[in-house]
């Protein structure tokens, strides 16, 4: 049980579906077969959650993850924030619940950083709540890359059928075609090109470049950027040895990626990747933060205020981040010989 790794999995904002899901993924006996869990959140929140969701866990509390242990139905908590069940009530979100969801979030980078934790799973935030708590960042993206000094970060949302990486992420679609430079896309296939080498152990992982416009722009008639801006960075990630084609017209190639001919797509923008990999993936897709020092992974869903405290949350993305997170510190031990 010593060799499983550490993962911590940061509770979001209390007032969401995140404790819920906690309580329901860490219930499942598979969970401590690849880990040991360690949540980062709030004691009397989750014990308020534990007897709505299930009456097989319990609690316990730990000061450092290094006394983790994959024990089922047992929750092990570090308890980070101090929180009242009765006024963080579900779908109800308020301001010291959105200290106490970035404080999680904090707490886990700092101890990936230092090797205390093999990698952090997290649970879903309300970005205008993290405005709100005086957190002006984006999301946990944003947040996490700042905390691990990172500039160079990919957006990876994962299934079992379709990976795929976002040039530009979270913009408007008419700003798409001037944000986009070659530097962009080229950066974004490197860095995806090598993180399915380290962190999901692929060897020489062929990737595949989505077109901008349709039909590829069609030599120029429906649009330049394909052969001003697409082509040359796919040209030059080719010279320097990387597997990687296109770029291809978005409404062949997921099908094609789909059934297995690629290991990623390089999407151009937000929706163009995230619809067809939600047609498939829409439960079980995992947000993964490519070019970090660190491993994060993160469910693929936001705090859900509408259903929170009708106990019918999905744990499945939960459930599925963390076993990708698991499976990430065991590719990228063997790759670079010691855990993150």
């Amino acid at each position: 049980m010593s060799d499983l790794p550490v993962i911590g999995i940061t509770m979001g904002d209390p007032a969401g579906i995140g404790p819920e899901i906690i309580v329901k993924a860490l219930g499942d006996r598979d969970i401590c077969k690849f880990c040991r869990p360690v949540v980062f959140g709030d004691f009397e929140i989750l014990s308020s959650t534990v007897p709505k969701v299930s009456q097989d866990i319990s609690l316990h509390t730990i000061t450092s993850p290094s006394e983790a242990e994959a024990v089922t139905g047992r929750i092990d908590l570090l308890a980070i924030s101090d929180l009242k069940a009765q006024t963080e009530l579900p779908g109800k979100p308020t301001i010291e619940g959105g200290n106490a969801m970035v404080e999680y979030i904090v707490r886990a980078a700092d101890m990936c950083m230092k090797g205390l934790l093999g990698a952090m799973v997290t649970c879903p935030i309300s970005k205008v709540l993290m405005h709100r708590a005086g957190y002006s960042y984006d999301g946990h993206t944003q947040l996490i890359a700042h905390l691990t000094d990172t500039d160079g970060y990919v957006m990876m949302l994962a299934g079992k059928k379709l990976r795929v990486t976002l040039v530009t992420i979270h913009c408007a679609l008419k700003d798409v075609p001037t944000i986009l430079n070659t530097e962009k896309v080229y950066k974004t296939i490197i860095i995806t090109a090598e993180a399915l080498r380290i962190d999901f152990g692929i060897e020489n992982p062929y990737l595949a470049v989505a077109a901008l416009n349709p039909h590829a722009g069609e030599a120029g008639l429906f649009g330049s950027e394909e052969e001003e801006i697409i082509s040359p960075a796919v040209s030059r990630a080719r010279e320097n040895g990387l597997n990687v084609v296109g770029p291809f017209s978005a409404d062949t190639l997921f099908y094609k990626a789909a059934s297995g001919q690629f290991d990623a797509v390089v999407a151009m923008y937000h929706d163009q990747g995230l619809i067809p990999l939600k047609l498939l993936h829409f439960s079980d897709a995992v947000n993964v933060t490519l070019g970090l020092p660190i491993i994060r992974t993160s469910v693929d869903h936001g705090t859900a205020y509408d259903i929170a405290g009708t106990w019918k949350a999905d744990d499945s993305s939960l459930k599925a981040a963390i076993e990708m997170a698991a499976r990430m510190v065991k590719n990228r031990t063997k790759s670079t010989g010691s855990r993150s």
